[in-house]
């Protein structure tokens, strides 16, 4: 019996409709429509890449496709069906147009490719954006292991890349055509850089990014602690190891191999040994200086074999595969789907209700795709049938906490701390450690956090999921981090006033009255000799840490206040000092101290706790900062927490509470600051929102650029311009006002060209933009308390 037409249109595959710009509208429509009608819409190419006969797997149309039938094409392509995602359709296409069954993590997302033209006398009109995927195989794969589908491939063949491109520029009538000159070429350009570079220059290269970092050994004096204290720090720094896997995989899903095969392989040549060097520093394949440009290739990565990718071949062991990673750093990180874009997780959170809501948009969860878990099932049983099989929801995404996500590692992570808090003598750590080790297990944190807050004892341990940098999304998800230090008791009694004042800074605050908070309370500081640290603490290391950064805890307790002074020092020393001694002008270089540098730090962490945190809406509606601003929080709140600082320090001095002594020399430390945090880049928090503050103070005079090209403080005018810069910042976030806040840094995060002058002198002289510390102690007592 035949099919009627309304039948076989509601089984023909439909298509997301997307606006010229490729954003979607929501409407979706039949497959022949949208390339009837030319709508916009998108597919997935899928390119296998041989890496040892640097060839590149093509397939043959088959002869009944409606579009450039019996021509050689890219290894595997298809369209992504209305409400699929791009990932799952580039493995569902390869699968069933190849038969290769590959994780996601063979899949490296390379660029995006618009495709406009009109083919069939007009009656095909192709107007798609491509993502463009490699997958970057050891050898080629038998063309007898692939199943091909009769429907879409007639053949398959490895041609060598750069014939294959040649054949392209000629237009040769057997190949689908693709402009080789235009955004395809990128294809090419990729493989022939990856594949060619010269050692010696890539050695140098990678020496060059390792030179910026001053290889410094932290040590701090034990004497203070008990024989139950030093053997609980052997095993907290055991469970920061742990600390140290989470973070790995948090980066990204394949970071945790690369960085298991680059230690592996780092002894083999020159090159690899610098390529384990950086790593280590960065933690990833990206590099933290260089606005997250990545350092490594796919090409340098992992191996992995896999037998039953396709049909089994005699003599012939399977498939091997390189992990890959992207070029462009991913703004959410591991924390989202590769392919989720903004767009996705709003419908899904919005439809959402408020308690699964807050779970979503929470600090401890994972988002993922039921799509994934479906197709990772039938990839893995070939008895499970299709995924067309699994009911298609209204939306994809769902959530996952983090005691479950990391369950392997936190498990053994809780039991260290448990094992640690039975050891120590003190009862506050010992609280600490327990109740972190049960928030491990049940992800909830707040007795853990307000443990911390309370933590009076000789071993200081900060340990958990905080901050929330890496996730540039939206800035909701919190990475694992570690800190052991031994608290250094002189340096804690004397911050104590900056903690106890909070209230009065907050109410003297430069914004309306309505916005400032009636309960906040004193921070307390601790400041500590650091001694091991692990998890998010890649690239530039930090010297002092305001949390916890949950609004209610803020809300309800306020924050405390850990500050690491023998890393300020080695900062101070090796960093800050050669940096004035070149960009200050000499009239101002003995204004810069140590003293300053430090105090304005404690002030900066403490800043964190006052301000706009909990907020009301213009429409009356509750909400946080946070939510509000999502990715661009961070680099305000650090550009806040700065600014607010230098006028907290200057009220303080106004009211006779620190020595008028720092008048001057708080405002020359920090235009120094200015260029050491600037050279983070501008992709980090840090650096964004101290090149608001140096754009902002420099434009208004507040700031001079002398013909020397140094720079000097104009006395007469930064009081008031600290306090015009505290004044916009802190009223973006009590409105929290994302179209404001996006225009403040559009306008002045930019590499100016004062910064610029100031970075290439630095650059001359080589002065280290940070530090890499070694923490001898931790490993001398883990190998003592094995």
């Amino acid at each position: 019996m035949e099919k009627s037409e309304t039948e076989q249109q509601n089984q023909e595959e439909h298509l997301d409709v997307l606006t010229k710009t490729g954003q979607k509208t929501g409407v979706s429509k039949p497959r022949g429509d949208v390339h009837r009608d030319g709508d916009y819409h998108r597919a997935v190419h899928v390119w296998i890449f041989s890496e040892s006969t640097q060839e590149l797997l093509l397939q043959r149309r088959a002869d009944c496709k409606d579009s450039w039938p019996r021509q050689w094409d890219i290894s595997s392509a298809g369209h992504i069906s209305a409400g699929d995602s791009s990932l799952i359709s580039a493995r569902r296409e390869l699968h069933e147009e190849l038969g290769v069954i590959l994780p996601k993590d063979a899949f490296e997302l390379i660029f995006i490719f618009l495709q406009e033209c009109v083919i069939n006398d007009g009656k095909y009109i192709n107007n798609e954006y491509n993502d463009v995927y490699l997958v970057t195989t050891i050898a080629p794969i038998p063309l007898e292991a692939f199943t091909l589908q009769e429907s879409e491939v007639s053949a398959v063949k490895y041609i060598p890349f750069e014939e294959y491109k040649n054949l392209l520029a000629k237009e040769d009538p057997e190949y689908v055509p693709y402009d080789v000159n235009g955004q395809y070429g990128q294809l090419f350009d990729i493989i022939a850089t990856r594949y060619k570079v010269n050692m010696e220059t890539r050695s140098l290269a990678l020496q060059k990014q390792l030179s910026r970092y001053a290889c410094i050994s932290l040590g701090a004096e034990l004497t203070g602690l008990t024989d139950g204290d030093k053997e609980a720090l052997a095993l907290l720094v055991k469970a920061g190891t742990i600390i140290d896997d989470i973070f790995h995989l948090q980066a990204w899903y394949s970071n945790p191999t690369l960085r298991d095969w680059l230690k592996e392989y780092a002894e083999i040549s020159h090159v690899d040994k610098l390529k384990w060097m950086y790593y280590r520093i960065n933690k990833s394949p990206w590099s933290c200086l260089d606005e997250n440009e990545a350092f490594l290739t796919t090409a340098d990565s992992a191996v992995k074999l896999l037998p039953a990718a396709t049909k089994p071949i005699t003599g012939w062991r399977g498939l091997e595969y390189r992990t890959a990673f992207p070029m462009q750093k991913p703004p959410g990180a591991n924390f989202y789907p590769p392919d989720m874009d903004k767009m996705e997780f709003e419908l899904w959170k919005d439809s959402l209700a408020e308690d699964k809501k807050q779970d979503a948009t929470g600090f401890f969860s994972v988002i993922k795709r039921h799509s994934e878990t479906n197709l990772d099932t039938v990839l893995s049983d070939s008895t499970a049938g299709s995924i067309d099989q699994f009911p298609r929801l209204a939306h994809d995404l769902y959530t996952v906490p983090y005691s479950q996500e990391y369950k392997h590692f936190l498990a053994k992570a809780a039991e260290l701390l448990h094992k640690a808090g039975d050891l120590t003598s003190s009862p506050s750590l010992k609280r600490l450690l327990h109740s972190k080790a049960n928030a491990f297990i049940s992800n909830d944190y707040y007795d853990s956090d307000i443990a911390w807050m309370e933590l009076d004892s000789k071993l200081d341990v900060t340990i958990g999921p905080y901050e929330t940098y890496e996730d540039a999304l939206f800035g909701y998800k919190a990475t694992f981090e570690a800190y052991i230090g031994v608290r250094d008791d002189k340096a804690t009694n004397q911050v104590k006033l900056f903690g106890n004042h909070l209230q009065v800074l907050e109410q003297n605050l430069p914004m309306d009255n309505a916005y400032k908070s009636q309960d906040i309370i004193a921070a307390p500081i601790r400041v500590i000799q650091l001694i091991y640290n692990s998890g998010d603490v890649k690239g530039p290391q930090t010297v002092a840490f305001n949390l916890p950064n949950d609004e209610t805890i803020v809300k309800d307790r306020g924050t405390s206040m850990v500050m690491l002074k023998n890393v300020s020092e080695a900062k101070f020393k090796h960093i800050l000092q050669p940096i004035a001694e070149v960009c200050i002008s000499k009239e101002q270089q003995d204004c810069v101290d140590f003293d300053s540098f430090f105090t304005h730090t404690i002030c900066h962490e403490c800043c964190h706790g006052i301000g706009p945190h909990s907020i009301t809406l213009p429409t009356g509606e509750k909400s946080t900062v946070r939510l509000e601003l999502q990715e661009l929080h961070s680099a305000l709140e650090e550009a806040k927490a700065d600014i607010v600082g230098l006028w907290a320090l200057k009220f303080l001095i106004g009211q006779n509470l620190l020595p008028k002594t720092l008048t001057k020399s708080m405002y020359v430390s920090f235009l120094a600051g200015c260029f050491r945090s600037v050279r983070f880049g501008l992709e980090e928090a840090h650096g964004k929102g101290q090149a608001l503050q140096f754009n902002w103070l420099f434009e208004k005079g507040a700031f001079v650029l002398h013909p020397d090209e140094t720079f000097s403080v104009n006395f007469s005018k930064v009081d008031a311009e600290v306090e015009s810069l505290s004044r916009e910042i802190l009223t973006i976030q009590a409105k929290g006002d994302k179209k404001a806040a996006k225009a403040l840094l559009d306008k002045y995060c930019k590499m100016s060209q004062p910064l610029k002058a100031a970075l290439e002198k630095l650059e001359k002289i080589q002065v280290p933009v940070d530090i890499a510390p070694t923490f001898p102690i931790a490993d001398e007592i883990s190998h003592i308390y094995k």
